[in-house]
């Protein structure tokens, strides 16, 4: 009965990282007006939609003010292991500069 527990909370806690994630691309993206949902389907081509990024595009609770630096912004994603929206987001970050 414990372990469903910790195992619960480590699903729920993965879950709510995860979400902190999607925000803080999203974050990025409003930064450079960019739109997430197209570098996400750039990075990620044979997926359907992405339900976390959905839902925290439509939730609208930005970090408003937040800056996001480049640098951190490839870090958070390569230790989600989304390596491969990490590389998009290296190129966007070429193509800007």
């Amino acid at each position: 009965m414990e372990f469903k527990n910790i195992d619960e909370q480590i699903i729920q806690k993965y879950k709510e990282d995860e979400t902190l994630m999607v925000r803080l691309f999203v974050q990025w993206c409003a930064n450079h007006d960019l739109n997430p949902q197209l570098l996400y389907q750039k990075a990620y081509p044979e997926q359907s939609t992405n339900e976390v990024l959905k839902e925290v595009i439509d939730s609208d609770e930005g970090f408003d003010e937040l800056h996001i630096d480049n640098e951190t912004m490839l870090d958070v994603l390569q230790m989600f292991g989304n390596e491969d929206l990490a590389f998009v987001v290296a190129e966007e970050i070429q193509r800007l500069k």
